[in-house]
């Protein structure tokens, strides 16, 4: 185990970011599901165009609030059964292309500037639709949801994640979808579902193959179960990021006087900087955390983890990547410059090629919050109020 000193004060900061700031910051999304993000009224939309009659409310507003409640249950299987619905109307190539065209014009309005977005082509299978007819309406959506961005005002790049259901037995085929589609749209692969009883060795041709291939990809691991997913995503499967990996702080300890001492497992994460796709609000429905205030995120940004910040289900959570930073900011103090490290670890994550990485870091993400920092500074002196 290594230890060292640890401050629970959190540093003051002259001024926190407002609302409005933190919506114009630019934001990298690493972790978010597109079965997971759908507009309500889109939801009441296509379930009426294919005679979908189970949705608990036809009305936009309420159906919102009702998928919040029922994935705000403690559960992680509870809050998974929620995507019977929206999964239910998304079988046919046109609602596909819809539900992708609105997440990239949702994501770039709400300041995001990368996003890679998964999704299990295996489950929109049900009205006929290939595997390759998925993944290719969901491409067609995000190209289109990039360009009505831009005709906005906004700039977003989308990058598609193929997820395998880890319950399922078609990882080997999902992962071999990824890397034919990799030159055309699909950046990595990812298994997904109800962690316990199900762990990610079960898939081990899938990572086998995907490692031979040179490809990308993560696990969720660390969210409803412990330590040992985790490691197994680590060290049986090789993960390239943990999707949520939440329960590493179960390997670090805080003594009385402040001194922390981290576990090998916990060590080794942080020392090769894998990369944790950390889902606050979504972390507190499934209980996995306690309260913003006493996530471990927290504690993982001060000891310099690769920690960055996702929405998971924006539908399911009630959320956006400006209101998790929000809640962030409320609950650490967290300003501008923490924002940008978090924005920058996810930049530096992402699963496109290095050189791409490194333009949107200098031309993109640290102009636009050095433009924010100067309106700060501007407002400041002019003023005398930040």
């Amino acid at each position: 185990m290594t230890s060292e000193t640890f401050s629970h004060t959190i540093p003051g900061q002259p001024s926190l970011p407002s609302p409005e700031q933190i919506r114009r910051a630019p934001k990298v999304l690493l972790h978010d599901h597109l079965d997971g993000g759908l507009r309500p009224a889109t939801v009441v939309d296509l379930a009426a165009a294919i005679g979908y009659d189970k949705l608990p409310e036809t009305d936009p507003e309420k159906l919102g609030v009702w998928f919040r409640e029922a994935a705000d249950s403690g559960s992680l299987e509870r809050y998974l059964e929620t995507f019977a619905h929206t999964c239910a109307v998304m079988q046919t190539r046109e609602a596909l292309f819809r539900v992708a065209a609105e997440c990239a014009e949702d994501l770039a309005a709400d300041g995001v500037v990368y996003a890679e977005v998964r999704y299990a082509p295996e489950q929109h299978l049900e009205a006929g639709l290939t595997l390759e007819q998925v993944v290719e309406a969901v491409n067609e959506g995000f190209r289109e949801g990039e360009r009505r961005a831009r005709a906005n005002g906004h700039r977003i790049r989308v990058g598609a994640m193929l997820t395998a259901m880890r319950h399922a037995a078609r990882a080997l085929e999902i992962a071999e979808l990824t890397n034919n589609y990799r030159d055309s749209g699909v950046v990595g692969f990812d298994i997904a579902g109800a962690e316990a009883g199900f762990p990610p060795t079960r898939h081990l041709d899938a990572f086998e193959f995907l490692k031979r291939e040179n490809n990308h990809f993560t696990i969720h691991a660390g969210e409803a179960f412990g330590l040992p997913s985790i490691w197994q995503a680590l060290q049986w499967c090789g993960a390239d990021r943990l999707g949520h990996g939440v329960r590493i702080i179960d390997d670090i300890e805080i003594a009385e006087d402040g001194t922390v001492k981290l576990g090998r497992l916990a060590s080794y994460v942080r020392d090769k900087r894998i990369p944790l796709e950390m889902c606050p609000t979504s972390n507190l429905q499934t209980a996995a955390a306690t309260s913003y205030e006493e996530h471990p995120i927290g504690l993982l940004r001060k000891l310099h983890f690769r920690a960055t910040v996702n929405t998971d289900n924006r539908l399911m959570s009630g959320t956006s990547m400006s209101r998790e930073f929000e809640h962030l900011v409320k609950a650490f103090g967290y300003t501008l410059d923490d924002m940008q490290w978090f924005t920058v670890n996810a930049m530096k994550s992402a699963f496109i090629p290095f050189d791409e990485r490194l333009a949107m870091i200098n031309d993109v993400i640290k102009p636009g919050y050095a433009e924010l920092k100067s309106e700060w500074l501007f407002r400041q002196t002019t003023t005398g109020t930040a």
